[in-house]
């Protein structure tokens, strides 16, 4: 494939996160941040199922295409990094929902694209601590808005 069918495809990929729902399953999957397999359990039980899902199911796809050559994994990954973000927070209890849901497949797409990232373990960690520096900062900004709204 051509470096343009390529790039024709992440365009592709990207207007289909620009969709209004999906883009509020993006926007509430920043907010998601699972400990355990109950997180997951009382996420597929509430409004937010859909959310969970839509976001999930749309990086398996997009890292199942790369994998099986469909998309230019160096210009993939050089024009993402949300896929690292998703990962970053599955991670921790893929194996977990793996077990309880019978699924052993569950998110292997998007965990072999993004494991084949060179230094992807330290991309992981440092997602993380972006993703902790982001909730500290939206708690702050919390805190002084209740603060604001006492006086």
């Amino acid at each position: 494939m051509s470096k343009q069918q390529d790039a024709d495809l992440i365009l592709k990929l990207y207007d289909l996160r620009r969709e209004t729902v999906m883009r509020e399953a993006r926007n509430w999957m920043f907010t998601f941040n699972p400990t355990s397999v109950q997180d997951v359990i009382d996420t597929l039980l509430s409004e937010h199922s859909g959310h969970y899902r839509m976001v999930l199911s749309y990086w398996e796809m997009a890292a199942a295409m790369v994998n099986n050559g469909a998309i230019d994994e160096k210009l993939f990954n050089e024009s993402n990094g949300e896929h690292i973000f998703v990962y970053a927070k599955i991670q921790p209890i893929i194996e977990e929902v793996r077990a309880m849901f019978g699924s052993p497949d569950f998110l292997l797409n998007l965990e072999t694209l993004v494991k084949r990232i060179p230094e992807s373990e330290q991309k992981i960690t440092a997602m993380r601590e972006r993703m902790k520096k982001f909730a500290e900062m939206s708690a702050e900004r919390v805190a002084k808005g209740q603060a604001v709204g006492q006086s």
